[in-house]
């Protein structure tokens, strides 16, 4: 399987590299690591569609921070809720709190009243508003409820590796399926995955969930970061036509969030 297209915003065509050789796998991790993280790890040149199916892997380390961070704070004799907050804390410093920023975006966009430019123009607004800083507000609130929960520093690790996980594979989806809603920006320079790649980025996702929380909790969780990131597409082409970077950063912060209640709910 050798599938090596480009991306053009002009054109629309697939980005993403598909091989089974080690080194594309080591190039296309490194490009996600880049891109999702604050980790120090130097990043190729190249759109970041590229290494969609290592989309979960990079989700993957950041819900590993966060269960380390958990698990030392609990061998330390701090409070659940303490440690709780401690480890959501670490999973947005080590993300660099970019899909946290898309949700707030996000929300700020559905509360304006005006035209599709309108909306347009406050999702690139750099301020946040009153809707961006509650969506962050009852986010991080959920994140936490549910993590004191759970309690169990295992359980806790695999539903932060799931929710990682999971809620990062569902955006080559999400950048196949949409129309761009804006000819320039973030998402056009992140092209658009290969088909290929996007199912790849799934079976990854199982695959590591499964170990993370088990086959069936794993099958489960990817299901629902699958609806919750299509509610969102679906909101966002009814208001906007499209997609953006802050629209995939919004769906992937629900699908966290879904994935982090079903998995309270199951246990």
């Amino acid at each position: 399987m050798n599938d090596q297209s480009r991306f053009s915003p002009a054109t629309g065509q697939d980005t993403t590299r598909s091989s089974w050789h080690p080194g594309q796998w080591w190039r296309e991790f490194r490009l996600a690591i880049g891109f999702f993280t604050r980790l120090p790890l130097k990043s190729p040149p190249g759109p970041i569609a590229e290494a969609a199916r290592a989309f979960p892997i990079a989700g993957a380390i950041i819900g590993l921070v966060g269960s380390g961070i958990y698990l030392l704070a609990m061998e330390i004799g701090l409070s659940g809720l303490l440690a709780a907050l401690l480890a959501v804390a670490a999973t947005v410093i080590v993300g660099g709190a970019l899909h946290e920023d898309g949700l707030a975006d996000f929300a700020d966009m559905l509360g304006v009243r005006g035209d599709r430019e309108r909306k347009l123009s406050v999702m690139r607004d750099s301020r946040i508003g009153s809707y961006g800083v509650l969506a962050l507000g009852f986010s991080t609130a959920i994140k936490v409820s549910a993590l004191v929960s759970l309690g169990d520093p295992r359980t806790v690790a695999g539903a932060l590796i799931t929710a990682h996980v999971c809620g990062r594979a569902v955006l080559p989806m999400l950048m196949r399926s949409l129309p761009l809603a804006r000819a320039n920006g973030l998402a056009v320079e992140a092209g658009k995955p290969s088909a290929v790649a996007t199912y790849q980025a799934l079976g990854v996702a199982l695959l590591i969930s499964a170990f993370a929380c088990g086959p069936g909790a794993a099958l489960v969780s990817l299901v629902v970061a699958i609806v919750a990131a299509f509610l969102v597409s679906e909101v966002a082409r009814r208001q906007i036509g499209g997609y953006t970077g802050d629209v995939l950063g919004a769906a992937q912060e629900v699908a966290q969030l879904a994935i982090l209640i079903n998995i309270v709910a199951l246990t």
